[in-house]
């Protein structure tokens, strides 16, 4: 694995810049500690093979494919919601990719950077077809199930208030729970963000008897988190991540992000070993969320900005 990063470093004109401490622990270990969902389909979710699937799960790989040469180079790290950011803090895990939102208050108060936005999406509303619920607002006084260490209970609270209106969130400390807590009753609706909700609802015994809410009361830009006492491997992580959405928009920016290996510290095989691994980034979101999944998700704001989306390719010249 190492070896291979090695001798490609003996035929680069550019010798690799020195790695930063994360870097460095990477190889010598050879992994990449990646925080994870305790299991959200489409996101981050064990496969009967028990080999982690999803979103979030590949944008791991594709790091661990540019900086260890091995895309399967990952060490799982399951984490309730609340614990995501405090294993970095803590120096347990290398990065979060883990339907984390990102927000002013996670990046001001935690010693951490996110390193740019994974998926957009916002907070909905999951509820049995037989209740009638139309709207949110037919929701007031109810119970509904949101996740602890989520923005859940805050976002409700906000879209609820301006209205005059409440509701009452009952806390689940995993996904798990948290649906069990709506499907069995408990509750009248689950609340978390609506691809999540997407994944959640297929996984139920009756897929047909649920249905999402058209409303979204929240803006969540899942984003890819890493701590910020190492800015070289926040910088290699943001540019793994922004390779995904070049690659889709042509094919020829692999190339001329390559050439830039060896600045990052890595080699010049890099980028072409990170698409060949996981693919770009409508290649991901087609195998988890989009039409080739069960899931069948629209793209949407997901897109490319070429195609009315709102990921756009930085230039990787």
């Amino acid at each position: 694995m190492n070896a291979a990063i090695t001798t490609r470093t003996t035929r680069t004109a550019t010798p690799l810049a020195a790695a930063g401490p994360v870097l460095s622990r990477v190889r010598a270990t050879g992994s990449v500690r990646a925080v994870v969902s305790r299991g959200i389909r489409g996101l981050s979710l064990p496969g009967p093979d028990g080999r982690w699937e999803g979103l979030d799960a590949d944008i791991a790989r594709a790091v661990a494919a540019a900086a260890t040469g091995d895309a399967e180079a990952v060490t799982w790290l399951p984490t309730d919601p609340a614990d995501r950011l405090a294993r970095l803090r803590a120096g347990e895990a290398d990065l979060v990719t883990s339907n984390l939102t990102w927000t002013l208050g996670r990046e001001a108060h935690e010693p951490v950077l996110f390193a740019g936005v994974t998926c957009y999406d916002g907070e909905g509303f999951l509820v049995r077809e037989a209740d009638g619920f139309a709207s949110p607002v037919d929701l007031a006084g109810q119970r509904l199930a949101v996740q602890t260490g989520t923005t859940s209970a805050s976002n409700l609270a906000a879209w609820f208030g301006a209205r005059g209106l409440s509701v009452e969130p009952v806390a689940y400390a995993t996904p798990d729970e948290a649906l069990a807590g709506y499907a069995s009753g408990e509750c009248a609706a689950y609340v978390l963000d609506r691809i999540a909700l997407a994944g959640a609802r297929a996984g139920l015994p009756d897929p047909g008897a649920h249905t999402l809410l058209e409303t979204t009361i929240s803006r969540e830009p899942m984003a890819m988190a890493v701590s910020d006492t190492d800015v070289s491997w926040f910088r290699i992580c943001r540019w793994v991540l922004s390779l995904l959405f070049a690659a889709e928009h042509d094919a020829a920016a692999v190339a001329a992000a390559g050439a830039h290996g060896p600045a990052l510290g890595l080699d010049e095989d890099w980028a072409a070993r990170v698409i060949a691994a996981v693919g770009t980034y409508g290649d991901i979101y087609d195998r988890h969320l989009g039409a080739g999944s069960a899931l069948g998700v629209p793209r949407g704001a997901n897109a490319l900005w070429t195609d009315g989306g709102l990921h756009y390719a930085l230039p990787l010249h």
